[in-house]
């Protein structure tokens, strides 16, 4: 009875005890496909370092058998006298009869599982090989489901080697995080043996079993890469493995450190429920951003893959190499992983101009880090439960953003230096953010740690007010919130100014809340039409409201095409913001949008497009009386370049039109342009008896799928019916995506409703259900809320309460916009207390009192619809 009471004092615990220390596991894996099931020994070399009766390790959903501890010497063995596990707290504790020594030993675990459908730990995915339906396994375990594979000290501090065996059917591929040293047949099922790894964390131990074709190349420096695709479709992994080579080159040299496995290896997996994952030597993706092709696939899909695949192979250092010591710490991984990317895809393809894109990442941050229930980048995780909800745009895309603005305040030469100064004396090795400002202060002289803290420890971020007072400019800042309210926050921040020309700039520290910089040096006493733009390049993560004087220059410096891009996007970007949070009226946005009218480039046009959905979104329920006449506004803000781009690609035409043309016919679709709808009908006829047809490449199909669904209703069921159809004959996992993020897109209620039951039939699966949620209709919000109330159990059940749970809660509550709905939602809720969605639920209801507060504001514009009128008859 003793020993059962102090079983109970490691429940509820944030970390294991550390009165034992795994520094190698040899892990022996049984896997049988058509049970569903595998089962396993493990054997782990440990440091006791406190004399003990119980050894504390995680487990989850395993069946523990029996566990052996034997000394160094070979001499002493202790057979646990119980084992408990505990699903819980994600825990197995092995007591033992006679107290366990101090030094080193061997502990020898047997257990066994179900191969689980939930993207998790060890599970099972299907794929179809010649007509049949098989099974395969694959692995998944950050952020703490190694767990649910073997039992395992789980935490990303407690690195260690691992020889991984794997017995697995014969005719299949197995594929581990190091090279296969044998291999040995018995029947039907073949011993695989892995070499050893390197110390590393366990979220990074991969296993994948099933059938693939093969590529390969060799980098540089020798270091074999392989992509693993489905059988058939090995042409569509090629331009992955070009990415990998050259990334693998780019980072070996940005790092001064060469990638430390002696290969890579990609594989594309029928079903995984993120986009990809980093294990070390074993990068897991899904198909769609993996497998590449020039008829079949996007521009938008290049470019996304790109990004992707550099994210990925950068973690082999930022990550594995170097490893966050606790998921507080997440922001290091993935934060630099998802800046670094970029730097590599702007090596490789420069034509793309991809850090005006990246202002896309740094927006969504921007987005999520303006609400009250948004989180420091550095967020105490209490609870491994807790982990998956910081798996968001803060710790990726403000960290990213912060870090390209640390790297514009100290310079590329100093950045990259100190960054392979850290590498290189972290590697193998756990870190926390102090350590990497630690080496950054070293190198550039500066004290990060002060610089940064504000930016890592603190939620949110300012916005700077302008104003210009004689040959000085004024600057107050104050913490930026969408609700209107107003925050405590204060940052050290580094402002960049342009007066009138890029050759005529200025960078100051705003280190209170109050500054004042002269510009007398840039600025004639008589030039009151100087345009002055703060944040240059948006390279700062801060937004910037202007005087009324000030913003009027700037709006004509944007008709005049007098800035970079990159400042066209971070106006229409923070001006959107400010109107959001009642900072600016509509009609201030409405008339800064018209001054884009000549706007050619992609993603400056981009942001447009978006703001425009935007607009419409929140005018259909605060305005609907105007909905019609604002859509024609912002059609003819979009209708030339369409036009110009028209529906076929131009011999020689760039990557970036070939993208814009995708998004500018989708705008219009959605906007019920009617010469869109006759045009995008006439070529999904064509489409339907010729699926090769060029009047519909795969850039132009999605838009061509909205205008179907727009036209759909309960009496007009025929375009519904046959993009369903479609969706059931086609192959291919990017159209099957084209097709479930359109099919919501009906302005019909009842279409909506059936869309929704589709999407959770079996006849979609579990992992692309989040691009259906992602393209519904501003019409079927309500249906969507009222469907969502009625499955809610169905869902749980079904998806878990991970992140396809977030999607519901996300793409159907979020959307929603009245007071009202806030007292609903919370209602339905109250009797739903779950702590692994307690983040999100709050932060949709919060964007739903955001849009609510927004909708009452622009009801009190008595000018709008004389300005709408102005804007729709403009030359």
């Amino acid at each position: 009875m003793e020993q059962k009471m102090n079983i109970e004092q490691f429940k509820g615990q944030k970390r294991l005890p550390k009165f034992a220390i795994p520094s190698h596991y040899d892990l022996h894996l049984k896997v049988d496909l058509s049970a569903c099931t595998f089962s396993g020994t493990v054997k782990i070399k440990l440091t006791i370092t406190e004399n003990t009766s119980f050894l504390v390790l995680n487990a989850n959903e395993l069946h523990v058998h029996e566990a052996l501890f034997t000394t160094s010497t070979g001499k002493q063995q202790y057979k646990s006298s119980d084992v408990v596990v505990d699903d819980v707290d994600e825990v197995v504790v092995l007591a033992f009869d006679e107290p366990l020594c101090v030094g080193e030993g061997l502990l020898e675990i047997e257990f066994s599982a179900k191969l689980n459908e939930f993207m998790c730990g060890f599970y099972r995915c299907t794929y179809v090989d010649k007509e049949v339906k098989k099974n395969a396994a694959v692995t998944q375990f950050e952020p703490a489901a190694a767990r649910r594979c073997f039992p395992c000290w789980d935490e990303p501090a407690l690195k260690a080697t691992f020889k991984i065996t794997l017995d697995a059917p014969s005719e299949l591929v197995a594929l581990s995080n190091m090279p296969i040293i044998d291999e040995k047949l018995n029947g039907d099922v073949k011993t695989v043996y892995f070499e050893e790894t390197p110390v590393m964390s366990t979220y990074l131990v991969a296993v994948v079993v099933g059938l693939f074709d093969h590529i390969e190349d060799t980098t540089a420096d020798g270091v074999k890469v392989g992509v693993y695709c489905p059988a058939g479709r090995s042409d569509e992994g090629k331009f992955a493995l070009h990415l990998a080579v050259k990334s693998l080159d780019i980072f070996t040299k940005y790092f001064s450190t060469p990638y430390p496995l002696p290969k890579l290896d990609m594989v594309a997996v029928s079903e995984f429920g993120a986009g990809a994952m980093e294990n070390f030597g074993l990068i897991v993706y899904r198909e769609n951003d993996l497998l590449y092709s020039d008829s079949k696939s996007t521009a938008r899909r290049k470019q996304i893959m790109t990004t992707v695949v550099a994210h990925e192979v950068a973690h082999q250092w930022f990550g594995n190499l170097v490893t966050m010591e606790w998921w507080t710490h997440l922001w290091l991984n993935e934060g630099f992983a998802t800046w670094v990317s970029f730097m590599a895809t702007a090596i490789l393809f420069p034509e793309w101009n991809i850090w005006t894109n990246f202002l896309k990442q740094t927006s969504s941050g921007l987005n999520l880090d303006a609400l009250e229930q948004s989180h420091p980048i550095e967020v105490e995780v209490n609870h491994v439960h807790d982990v998956e909800q910081v798996f968001d745009d803060i710790s990726y895309r403000k960290g990213s953003g912060v870090i390209r603005m640390l790297q514009g305040y100290l310079g590329d030469e100093i950045f990259q230096k100190s960054l392979s100064s850290y590498i290189k004396k972290y590697s193998w090795k756990n870190a926390k953010t102090e350590d990497l400002w630690r080496v950054l202060s070293e190198e550039s002289g500066v004290d990060i740690n002060s610089l940064m803290d504000c930016w890592t420890k603190q939620k949110g971020y300012p916005v700077i007010y302008v104003k210009s007072k004689g040959h000085n400019l004024e600057f107050e800042q104050s913490q930026f919130l969408s609700s209107g309210l107003h925050g405590d926050g204060e940052w050290k921040v580094p402002i960049t100014l342009a007066l009138g020309s890029y050759e005529k700039c200025k960078n100051v520290l705003l280190e209170s809340k109050f500054g004042t910089v002269d510009i007398s040096e840039f600025v004639a006493s008589s030039d009151e039409s100087l345009w002055i733009k703060v944040n240059v390049e948006q390279s700062g993560f801060y937004r910037v409201i202007y005087e009324e004087d000030l913003a009027a220059r700037l709006r004509k410096a944007v008709q005049n095409n007098c800035l970079f891009a990159t400042d066209k996007f971070g106006i229409l970007e923070d001006m959107f913001a400010l109107c959001e949070a009642c900072k600016q009226p509509l009609s201030s946005l409405l008339v800064l949008m018209d001054a884009y009218r000549k706007e050619k480039d992609h993603m400056v046009l981009s942001k447009l497009i978006d703001v425009c959905h935007n607009v419409v979104n929140i005018s259909a329920v605060a305005i609907p009386d105007l909905v019609d006449e604002l859509k024609v506004f912002l059609i003819n803000l979009l209708q030339c370049c369409a036009e110009k781009l028209g529906w076929e690609s131009l011999p020689g035409e760039s990557h970036l039109d070939v993208m814009l043309r995708g998004e500018a016919f989708m705008a219009l679709a959605t906007f019920d342009h009617d010469k869109t709808h006759r045009e995008a009908m006439q070529r999904f006829q064509v489409l339907l008896d010729d699926k090769n047809t060029p009047l519909l490449s795969a850039d132009t199909r999605r838009a061509a799928y909205i205008a179907v669904m727009r036209n759909s209703s309960t009496t007009n069921r025929n375009g519904f019916e046959a993009l369903l159809k479609l969706y059931r004959e086609v192959d291919g996992v990017q159209e099957r995506e084209r097709i479930l993020q359109s099919l919501g897109s009906s302005p019909d209620p009842d279409i909506v409703l059936e869309v929704l039951d589709f999407l959770v039939s079996d006849e979609v699966r579990d992992q692309d259900v989040i691009y259906g949620l992602g393209g519904l209709s501003v019409e079927g919000r309500e249906t969507a809320w009222g469907w969502l109330k009625g499955n809610w159990d169905r869902i749980l059940n079904r998806y878990g309460s991970g992140m396809f749970c977030h999607s519901f809660i996300r793409d159907i509550i979020k959307p929603l916009s009245s007071h009202e709905k806030v007292e609903e939602v919370e209602a339905f809720f109250a009797s739903y207390k779950n702590p692994a969605i307690d983040k999100i639920l709050k932060q949709s209801i919060e964007y739903i009192r955001i849009r609510a507060r927004w909708i009452d504001s622009i009801r009190q514009e008595q000018s709008l619809p004389e300005l709408v009128k102005q804007l729709v008859h403009k030359e």
